[in-house]
């Protein structure tokens, strides 16, 4: 027994730089977590002061999203480059998660909150290691591209809003993977990589369960203070979210992680052709 709360925990793996530590880390606190809950027993929350911003290893350089390279799959060095900024989503996902788990103690939640937010944090940090693997497979690594510098702002933006961080990260960010992950998957097996193929089905798999725990306790808090979950998302993804969602949206994915069309579409930069 490590003897730390898990928000102290949480704080840790936020205050460590270098990726694979990171997330060395974070699957070990994660372990720790669910092994106690096993022998039925509960680790405290405790408070602890998170940072703003994690800590982050000296490289990649972090570049304005106008400023970071054009990706063009079609070449070796073009789907290094995609794997790379999947590498960076990941690292980030992995702070994502355990940073509401520090920052937000205050709100109290079921045990089934904390479960499900330390079960995704689990998964992301499985998720960055997978894909530098396939990374250092292809003679590359984390840290060898630029990469972009604008992935932390929705969580500064929501640092004070538990439901905004919520709204936006899973139910907006985490949902946009579940529209690109499939035409990443295809640029792979089209190239014959095989391992960069397991990683990303394992990805996007576990990636509808990430958007549908967001969505759960997002209604979850809608219900507890007798909103409705439609139009509170609509206005707090208005307030945080920097732009219009991009379509083509994977229905299939959404419905099945509990996002309605009625949630996005009307959030969309486009109308579709059916509802003209």
């Amino acid at each position: 027994m490590s003897g730390q709360t898990l928000s102290e925990m949480a704080v840790e793996v936020l205050t460590t730089a270098e990726g694979r530590a990171k997330t060395a880390l974070a699957r070990r606190h994660a372990a720790t977590w669910f092994a106690a809950r096993a022998e039925g027993r509960v680790i405290p929350l405790g408070r602890a002061a998170p940072p703003m911003r994690p800590a982050r290893p000296a490289e990649p350089a972090l570049l304005d999203p106008r400023d970071v390279p054009r990706r063009r799959p079609g070449s070796p060095q073009g789907r290094i480059a995609l794997l790379h900024a999947v590498a960076h989503i990941e690292l980030n996902a992995v702070d994502l998660h355990w940073d509401i788990l520090a920052r937000f103690t205050d709100i109290p939640m079921p045990m089934g909150f904390y479960d499900d937010w330390v079960k995704c944090g689990d998964e992301e940090a499985k998720h960055f290691n997978l894909v530098c693997d396939c990374l250092e497979e292809m003679g590359s690594h984390y840290g060898a591209l630029p990469a972009h510098a604008g992935m932390w702002r929705a969580a500064e933006d929501t640092a004070e809003d538990f439901m905004g961080r919520l709204a936006v990260v899973p139910m907006v960010l985490e949902a946009r993977g579940l529209d690109v992950t499939p035409g990443m998957i295809a640029v792979f097996e089209k190239a014959g990589a095989e391992s960069a193929v397991a990683a990303l089905k394992t990805i996007y798999a576990e990636e509808v369960g990430h958007v549908a725990y967001g969505s759960k306790w997002f209604h979850f808090l809608c219900g507890r203070h007798d909103h409705d979950p439609k139009d509170v998302f609509h206005t707090l993804v208005g307030k945080y979210f920097h732009g219009a969602l991009k379509p083509p949206f994977n229905e299939e994915k959404r419905a099945e992680a509990g996002l309605p069309p009625d949630f996005y579409w009307p959030l969309a930069d486009e109308i579709p052709k059916r509802s003209r």
